[in-house]
């Protein structure tokens, strides 16, 4: 890593004027947007990314074997867990930024279909980038390794070692993107440590050959334990699919399941034994090769030291006023890209919008205490509603409602009902028919009203990137 990065940010009192002096930390979706919408409201951005080019988890990286399989080290050298065959979850008209549609593009080597592959996401991104001037605000192969709040009122210093040389660089504030998928959760499970065997998190899964007629077990039934388990089920032997609870098996995995005899489907592990026996809780077990963990992904911040006042407790980060502003660190720190399972494009774009009106004092923060108020209320809310602590940020209960709720703290436009309504249907037929759905759907009048939208009819023209 060619620069190692040191940031520190003031507090609040010392940021006088409008105009500030921004760092972004992450170009992949939430990062580039933020940087777009903080420049839009003049303010000076300086965009960190730690590998060669935009995209984030977008950008694939196919070199893991420098990871830990397991992903147990502090800064991940493998920041995309993207694997090879990975296609989108939902159809691209939802997923592009509200001024940028994501558009079906001729030409050589690019996918027009509707669930395109991973590549194309990230050219996408590419050219987001390119339309918006944002490239000339990246420093590349940047890695921050400290955020923290200076004493004193001081100002934001920013730290680099380069080649033994260590420069020192000062912001009003920091603008965390840094992404939610690649720093690998893991199970406890007894014998872990001491099995010898391979295992491996879903993190640094690429293609499935190197499980060329071994006995697989797989942790986890995520959506990408379904795609990576049908991938398994063409060169593997056997793949036994753990899972937690049966009972929610989504329809489309049970048919899967069912048609394919290699695949098995299995309860919870109770331990792992060295001669390669996975016992599970019903007392039935199997020798096995491997163990391939997809088990999902915590939230990390290695860089940031803000004196406990945010922490990451069972993957709830926190405080969060409306998963954005720490209450007593906002508006110098903020972040974005913290929710999941929302239509993230446009939900990170509003959450850069408010960032950088904040910042310039086009819209005002709520006192410190009443931030606090809010996101103890939140958090009672989500425990009567029978919610655990580690999804706190999943919004698909109520994503329709509050994105649109969120919006409006910015001005911003409601997500189009078409937009809301093809989420939902995608979501159904992945449901159903998990095999089938990215190639077959019942959508045609929503894909209509979506192309006859001012989303689409009001872009400007194409746009050409060297690739």
């Amino acid at each position: 890593m060619d620069q190692p990065r040191n940031l520190t940010t003031e507090p609040e009192s010392t940021i006088l004027s409008s105009k500030k002096t921004v760092c972004v930390i992450g170009a992949g979706p939430s990062g580039l947007v933020a940087a777009r919408e903080l420049r839009k409201e003049g303010h000076r951005v300086v965009l960190f990314e730690q590998k060669h080019d935009v995209g984030g988890q977008w950008l694939f990286d196919p070199d893991v074997e420098k990871e830990d399989p397991l992903g147990r080290t502090k800064f991940m050298e493998v920041h995309s867990s993207i694997y090879n065959s990975l296609r989108l979850l939902s159809p691209r008209e939802i997923m592009g930024y509200t001024d940028f549609p994501f558009l079906m593009k001729e030409g050589l080597g690019r996918d027009t279909r509707r669930f395109p592959g991973h590549r194309e996401l990230w050219l996408y991104l590419k050219e987001f980038s390119v339309h918006f001037g944002i490239r000339e605000l990246i420093r590349f192969n940047t890695r921050v390794e400290y955020v923290g709040m200076l004493e004193g009122n001081n100002g934001v210093c920013d730290r680099v070692e380069r080649n033994g040389e260590v420069v020192e660089e000062v912001f009003d504030a920091v603008v965390v993107g840094n992404g939610q998928y690649s720093y690998p959760q893991l199970p406890s499970i007894k014998g872990m440590k001491t099995w010898k065997r391979k295992q491996m998190h879903s993190h640094v899964y690429r293609v499935p050959q190197p499980f060329q007629n071994q006995v697989v077990v797989m942790v986890g039934n995520s959506l990408s334990a379904q795609d990576i388990s049908m991938e398994l089920a063409g060169v593997a032997k056997e793949v036994h699919i753990s899972s937690r609870s049966q009972k929610n098996l989504m329809e489309g995995f049970s048919k899967v399941i069912s048609k394919h005899e290699k695949l098995h489907l299995r309860p919870q592990i109770e331990s792992l034994e060295e001669d390669g026996r996975v016992l599970f809780v019903d007392g039935s077990f199997v020798v096995a090769d491997a163990i391939l963990y997809c088990t999902g992904y915590k939230y990390s911040f290695p860089f940031l030291d803000t004196k406990g006042l945010v922490t990451v407790d069972d993957n709830r980060v926190g405080p969060l006023y409306h998963h954005t502003f720490p209450p007593l660190l906002a508006p110098s720190l903020s972040f974005v890209g913290i929710p999941r399972k929302i239509i993230a494009f446009p939900f990170f774009e509003s959450q850069g919008k408010w960032v950088a009106q904040v910042l310039s004092g086009k819209r005002k923060l709520p006192s410190p205490d009443d931030m606090m108020r809010s996101v103890q209320e939140f958090y009672r809310q989500r425990e009567a509603d029978g919610i655990p602590r580690h999804e706190t940020h999943d919004i698909i209960q109520f994503e329709m409602q509050y994105a649109d709720k969120y919006a409006d703290k910015t001005g911003f436009p409601h997500l189009e009902e078409w937009r809301k309504k093809m989420c939902l249907v995608a979501l159904d037929n992945s449901d159903v028919h998990l095999e089938t759905y990215r190639d077959s759907w019942d959508d045609e009048e929503l894909l209509q009203e979506a192309l006859q939208s001012p989303h689409f009819t009001q872009h400007i023209g194409p746009i050409m990137i060297s690739t």
